[in-house]
């Protein structure tokens, strides 16, 4: 017997994927990529400088976060340094190039948006956030 449609969790995993290429498309398209402005957004919110936080936000690896890291220093868009009260704990700053990659990434990411929003009422943007959530939700308490 064939099922008649996929299962709801290939359709949302199928489009996410896609969704997450064509945002990385994009964000590269300015010179970032997804986890730079992961990072990026991250730094710029305040609330998570130190490269731990940072990781725990981003939701990467510590030592996937280190290499981003080393190649966004190489490329000065950051700065690294330890913190003065506890030497282990590495403070993470935009330099003046990042600051200028995060405004352009923002710009691309506000279209990217834009483009998805288009056709699509502020309500039912707001009844997919709410599905999606359930989703989440659904899926987290089933693998619990």
């Amino acid at each position: 017997m064939r099922p008649d449609r996929d299962p709801i969790g290939l359709d949302v995993a199928r489009t996410g994927r896609l969704l997450n290429r064509a945002f990385d498309d994009a964000l590269t398209a300015v010179g970032g990529s997804l986890p730079v402005w992961l990072i990026v957004t991250a730094v710029k919110r305040g609330d998570h400088t130190r490269q731990r936080e940072i990781a725990d936000a981003v939701g990467l690896e510590d030592a996937t976060l280190t290499h981003h890291l080393h190649r966004m220093e190489q490329a000065g868009l950051i700065v690294r340094h330890r913190e003065p009260t506890n030497r282990r704990n590495q403070i993470v700053t935009l330099t003046a190039d990042g600051e200028a990659l995060f405004l352009q990434m923002l710009s691309a990411v506000r279209a990217f948006d834009h483009g998805l929003r288009r056709g699509l009422t502020a309500a039912e943007l707001e009844r997919l956030r709410s599905l999606l959530d359930r989703l989440r939700t659904n899926a987290a308490s089933s693998v619990s």
